[in-house]
């Protein structure tokens, strides 16, 4: 199995940028697709970001694209998630995810999950 750890949540202006980070251990961090969901007050879990296990290709929602930045370093076993531009809606539990290869927009595909970080924006 593979266990997953978020850090780096908090509270931030408006504006401003924060950096989560996801820590894995367990199984072969490489051969995992990783992915960063979120979910905010009375809302559904929905994709922000995912990265291929090579990390050739990487995915944003609508709503971050431009903003976030998904990344790994296979070597430290911990993807890593930039936030810049924060806006207030972005509020949200941050949860990192994993699964075999390849990287898909549903939660149900995910096999392991972190706990969650909060990340509060205020405006």
């Amino acid at each position: 199995q593979v266990q997953l750890v978020e850090s780096g949540g908090g509270l931030v202006r408006a504006g401003g940028s924060q950096g989560l980070s996801c820590a894995a251990s367990g199984r072969t961090f490489s051969n995992y697709a990783m992915a960063w969901f979120r979910q905010a007050p009375g809302k559904e879990r929905e994709f922000v970001a995912g990265i291929t296990w090579s990390a050739t290709s990487t995915y944003y929602a609508d709503s971050v694209k431009g903003r976030f930045t998904i990344s790994r370093d296979n070597a430290k076993n911990t993807v890593y998630l930039q936030m810049n531009s924060l806006k207030p809606e972005d509020t949200a539990v941050y949860y990192c995810a994993a699964r075999y290869y390849s990287v898909t927009y549903y939660l149900k595909d995910y096999d392991y999950w972190g706990q969650g970080t909060q990340v509060t924006v205020s405006s």
